[in-house]
């Protein structure tokens, strides 16, 4: 009887644990399925709380590189609502915070820019409440698009230069611009006092600024540079994000009459100087039309072959050179012709010069118009028998109707 006693306790010992383990995987099963399938079974029903990943929702994904700049950056919970968000943007060296904003309902927020930077590393801190009222916090980076091509523009006028009243705004690009308009619109061109200024474009290279009339002296103006990140043209990003600032000083307008071989100067209208000169000659006569200084040399070698006229001249030594176009044309010291030639002929391949002596004197004409005038005043010749200077040769814009001008914009 002991025996059969025994076998019989033993059993029933082993039929409870079989169902206590059973009830324990019944236990668990029941806490998996009554999370819906979206909780993290045992560990959830211990109080363990869900991946942060699955509360808090960042795009681009964590670790994510060579994200492209339309992109969208968006931080969302499913159920919940953030507290904070922080973003910060490491470009150049230099960290930059990223504004953006949490929706009224607390479920997603926003940057406040529509597109991310190139080349740059992205740092997303979230703090966020799920549904449970539990707190979770989320650490993210990643990594945009590094362009291969960029482009640049190079701004005339120097920054904080001090420039006549005819100075253009003109930006060379050092590569083929496609589209247009998006350039455009992140280059801005304000003045203080305020006037209307307005852009064209000369091919797909070269963005000039205008106002309808010359600067009145005494105008400060700024060029903001937005072009950082901006496609130019297919895979081509703009690298800049720079501000150039210039003030107008007085003005000074001469007038150069091709026929009467004389230069008329004025400062700010009154007339200083009636100066002789010689212009082009009738086979290589000079440009008629309104041309801006653009470049003032103390001295510089003229040699024909530049130009396009072959060996007729090589001089090593011109001095006083003020470049008045693109193409070659300067108003220039002449210390190689006869004195009585100037104001009784034309003898010049298409230059306007002024008499000087050689190695330029502070006493001569040419010396005395060059110490008077600086990059962006006006040098206006009439009577020539040439065509008129062309608009993009050199800063030449002030040759066509305002009209024209604005028609020559991208952005309609």
């Amino acid at each position: 009887m002991r025996h059969v006693q025994g076998r019989a306790r033993r059993a029933g010992a082993a039929l409870a644990a079989v169902m206590t383990w059973a009830g324990l995987l019944v236990g668990a099963a029941g806490c998996t399925s009554g999370s819906g399938g979206t909780g993290s079974g045992i560990g959830e029903a211990l109080g363990k709380p869900p991946a942060p990943e699955d509360v808090i929702r960042v795009t681009p994904d964590d670790a994510s590189k060579g994200v492209r700049p339309q992109t969208r950056l968006s931080v969302r919970v499913p159920d919940g609502r953030l507290e904070t968000v922080k973003v910060v943007r490491s470009q150049d060296a230099q960290e930059t915070p990223v504004p953006g904003r949490i929706s009224g309902d607390g479920s997603t927020w926003k940057p406040d820019e529509d597109r991310l930077a190139l080349a740059a590393k992205y740092t997303v801190d979230v703090v966020a409440v799920d549904g449970r009222g539990r707190r979770n916090a989320r650490h993210t980076t990643f990594t945009t698009y590094v362009p291969e091509e960029r482009f640049i523009g190079y701004v005339a006028p120097e920054n904080r230069s001090v420039v006549g009243t005819g100075m253009i705004v003109s930006l060379e690009f050092n590569r083929e611009i496609t589209d247009r308009a998006a350039v455009e619109r992140a280059v801005s061109v304000t003045a203080k006092p305020a006037t209307e200024i307005r852009p064209h474009w000369f091919g797909k290279d070269r963005l000039d600024f205008r106002p309808e009339h010359y600067w009145k002296p005494g105008t400060r103006v700024t060029v903001d540079l937005a072009l950082r990140d901006v496609e130019g043209a297919p895979g081509v990003y703009g690298l800049q994000r720079k501000t150039v600032t210039f003030t107008v000083g007085r003005s000074q307008v001469s007038l150069v009459d091709a026929a009467e071989r004389t230069m008329q100067v004025r400062r700010d209208g009154v007339l200083l100087a009636t100066v002789p000169i010689t212009a082009g000659a009738p086979k290589t006569p000079t440009y008629n039309g309104k041309m801006v200084i653009t470049e003032m040399l103390d001295v510089t070698r003229m040699n024909s072959r530049t130009v396009g006229f072959g060996g007729e001249y090589d001089i090593p030594d011109v001095p006083h050179a003020i470049r008045l176009t693109s193409s070659g044309t300067f108003l220039h010291g002449n210390y190689w012709t006869a004195g009585r030639t100037f104001g009784r002929a034309n003898v010049s391949h298409g230059c306007v010069g002024l008499r000087d002596v050689k190695g330029g004197g502070s006493e001569t004409p040419a010396g005395w118009f060059f110490d008077r005038s600086l990059i962006g005043d006006v040098v206006e010749v009439v009577r020539s028998k040439d065509k008129k200077v062309a608009p993009d040769n050199g800063l030449g814009g002030w040759n066509m109707g305002w009209d024209a001008w604005k028609a020559g914009s991208a952005v309609k």
